[in-house]
């Protein structure tokens, strides 16, 4: 299959390409979902004073010529927008992974993702693991590899690494992730 077949798939067909074939996604937890939610409206507060745009999974990105990947967030600077349609081809500012409890997604997203967003050029990959409450924040060098640029468990992560000015209170998401143990 390529890139521009699977991102023409119907709504109700879901999956990411990987190396030409469409491979089945984790199924998101309500926790996973809670997670996404308010990311999107801390993120989004902070972006919208900016002119930034932050969206929500769904979207279709060509990382590599074979492989389309649909991160749980994004973050799209207002000079770097990309055009309307189907596919994504412009790497958005950051992208956010929300790790799933399997061992395969575990893998998905700390590995095969990692050296893909790295690849397309994405600046920032978050990954949120709500079973060690950590956020982890990389930072693309100029070597194209990601590097640590914060790991946190809680408190208030004030100037988060790429966002100037955002102030996450981890404490706060996980006790909306606390109510649902």
């Amino acid at each position: 299959m390529t890139l521009e077949e699977w991102a023409d798939l119907p709504e109700d067909v879901e999956g990411e390409l990987v190396d030409g074939s469409l491979v089945e996604e984790e199924e998101p937890e309500l926790i996973h979902e809670v997670i996404v939610a308010w990311l999107i409206r801390k993120l989004g507060d902070w972006a919208d004073h900016r002119g930034e745009i932050v969206a929500a999974s769904g979207a279709k990105f060509a990382v590599g010529k074979r492989t389309g990947r649909r991160p749980d967030l994004t973050l799209f600077l207002p000079d770097l927008m990309p055009p309307a349609g189907n596919l994504v081809r412009v790497p958005p500012f950051i992208a956010v992974e929300i790790i799933a409890q399997t061992a395969r997604d575990r893998r998905r997203d700390r590995i095969e993702k990692f050296a893909e967003y790295a690849a397309f050029g994405i600046p920032w990959y978050w990954i949120v693991d709500w079973k060690p409450r950590t956020l982890e924040v990389f930072a693309r060098g100029r070597d194209g590899r990601y590097a640590f640029a914060l790991s946190a468990t809680g408190g208030a992560q004030g100037d988060v690494p790429g966002c100037e000015g955002l102030v996450l209170d981890l404490d706060d998401l996980w006790v909306r992730v606390d109510r649902f143990r």
